[in-house]
């Protein structure tokens, strides 16, 4: 723990950040979860949208559970797509991953460098 309270999460459960930035923080009761896109751990994409939206919710789904949480408990989702025509398939995947309540939800389109990336936070486990 940083003498601010905060709290790095890491899991190779995931792909490395790409950047300087961790994969997740724990902050006061919450894991706030880093972006994953659609990339196995070792850097592979899968080909389909729909491989790639389950991989991007499954990668996000590793850092949560690094952090000893769960997205089932997740208050807030940002999902970010480069194409909106993905958004019914999206939505379809989404749903193997979140059920009801629905944390609340916000979907943007994006000029990111692959199809979809997605964020969360969390309650700390």
């Amino acid at each position: 723990m940083s003498d601010d309270g905060r709290t790095r999460i890491e899991t190779g459960e995931a792909p490395p950040p790409a950047g300087p930035y961790s994969q997740a923080i724990r902050s006061n009761g919450l894991v706030f979860l880093a972006g994953q896109g659609p990339f196995t751990p070792a850097g592979d994409q899968p080909e389909t949208f729909e491989a790639q939206a389950e991989q991007a919710f499954s990668n996000l789904q590793a850092v949560a559970r690094a952090a000893g949480a769960d997205l089932q408990h997740a208050v807030r989702v940002a999902i970010y797509l480069r194409d909106m025509s993905t958004f019914q398939a999206m939505n379809d995947v989404y749903r193997r991953f979140f059920s009801e309540p629905y944390p609340a939800r916000t979907t943007i389109q994006s000029d990111i460098p692959f199809s979809i990336e997605v964020d969360a936070i969390v309650p700390a486990g």
